[in-house]
């Protein structure tokens, strides 16, 4: 499988999902600028950072989530970026969330905005981004309405930031730092889950506090960071490492900094659930099938995992094997020889639920007529991976199924990482 040529549409992926004043070269043909108007409750400027999924909602908690697998990977697997050619396209990727997130955090007022757009108006429009006229509400924590989940992955993802700017752009680097420790303070002395109720619930936040000190030790060296890491960790098998959950990157995490034992059997116990099915079910054709909404994004997330525990030398033939197998098996080494990579291979999915490609070129209308057509979306979304398929191998190309069919920044970063991590 040509994994440079993965990267290299991955990266594209994340370029259709940008919000805001889109720069020059800007290589999507179906986007332009959008939702330039997205503002705080005090007319801070909120333009910027990346769409979900098929939709125009700027969740960060998943978004974030997304920010800080990727700068993982670029941490590890620089040299893999070097190799293909895509290092500067990966920095620039990389800053479009992260200068968002820079936005969204008011250090003077102790405010961070962490979602912009109302999910219902939202989901009750099917078209293009640059032609969106509903109201784009902003909901912030404050210390009285706090979220430690979605702030705490937040200087999770700017200390990432920090680390992986650090030798480009060193004041870039500085800034991502400086608010990464602000804004893990915040999330720290004002502890609770974020008020969202009916998308990205969160079951809890010591994980993310767990993952930003652990970030933020890395890029620092304080000793305070790496105490409070091993504070907020979790001891238990975590059901999967995904948006919400994040002890399984912890426990890692935490092995590479002490080398303390305990740390190791925790990845191990994880992960053995993952390669035996002892914990996580497998398709006749050999995916672990963690849930049947987006059932590759965990099978990644684990594999990305996997990859950089075998390199940490916790059991690195078995893993490192069976990280491969899980992504060959989303290139195309399955029964129906399909690329669950969009534009990758002679055979993939055509009906990503996806508003922005499934729209013609002006001026032609694009609205739910176009969302219940059966035609394939009128531009390739390349590089997205799609949600998967269902326990039997099987697929369905329809985008109204979007447990199969929906794409979304969370879903390809694991995956991308992974791919970084293979080559």
């Amino acid at each position: 499988y040509d994994y440079e040529d993965v990267i290299r549409m991955s990266i594209w992926f994340y370029e259709a999902q940008r919000s805001g004043e889109l720069p020059a070269d800007n290589r999507i043909p179906f986007r332009g600028n959008s939702a330039l108007d997205d503002e705080g409750h005090e007319e801070e400027d909120l333009s910027g950072g990346w769409y979900d999924a098929g939709d125009y909602v700027k969740f960060n908690l998943p978004m974030a989530s997304a920010t800080t697998l990727l700068l993982w990977g670029m941490e590890r697997y620089k040299d893999s970026y070097v190799a293909t050619g895509q290092l500067d396209k990966m920095y620039d990727s990389i800053r479009w969330p992260l200068d968002y997130f820079l936005k969204c955090w008011i250090p003077e007022k102790n405010y961070y905005y962490y979602q912009v757009g109302d999910p219902v108006a939202d989901h009750a429009y099917w078209g293009r981004a640059e032609d969106m006229n509903m109201d784009r509400p902003a909901f912030k924590l404050t210390t009285s309405s706090p979220g430690s989940d979605v702030a705490g992955e937040t200087a999770a993802s700017l200390a990432a930031g920090s680390i992986v700017f650090k030798t480009e752009d060193s004041a870039y680097s500085e800034e991502l730092l400086t608010a990464a420790r602000g804004l893990y303070t915040f999330a720290k002395t004002y502890q609770g889950k974020y008020p969202l109720y009916n998308f990205y619930v969160s079951s809890g936040y010591r994980d993310e506090l767990c993952l930003a000190a652990i970030w933020l030790y890395k890029a620092t060296g304080e000793s305070s960071y790496l105490n409070d890491a091993k504070s907020f960790v979790s001891a238990g098998v975590p059901w999967a490492l995904s948006w919400d959950s994040k002890d399984a990157a912890c426990q890692l995490l935490l092995f590479e900094e002490t080398r303390d034992s305990i740390y190791q059997t925790n990845v191990e116990n994880f992960m053995d659930g993952w390669v035996s099915g002892s914990s996580v079910p497998y398709t006749t054709c050999g995916l672990a099938f963690r849930d049947g909404w987006g059932s590759l994004r965990y099978s990644a997330n684990a594999a990305f995992l996997g990859l950089l525990a075998a390199e940490d030398g916790i059991k690195s033939t078995v893993y490192r094997e069976w990280a491969i197998g899980q992504v060959n098996y989303m290139l195309g080494d399955n029964k129906l020889d399909k690329s669950y990579v969009i534009g990758y291979s002679n055979n993939f999915p055509t009906n990503p639920h996806h508003a922005s490609s499934s729209c013609p070129s002006p001026p032609a209308t694009c609205d739910w007529s176009t969302y219940n057509s059966q035609q394939p979306n009128a531009f390739v979304l390349y590089g997205a991976l799609v949600g998967g398929p269902d326990i039997n191998d099987n697929y369905v190309d329809d985008r109204k199924k979007y447990e199969y069919t929906e794409v979304t920044c969370d879903y390809n970063a694991g995956f991308q990482s992974a791919v970084a991590g293979e080559i």
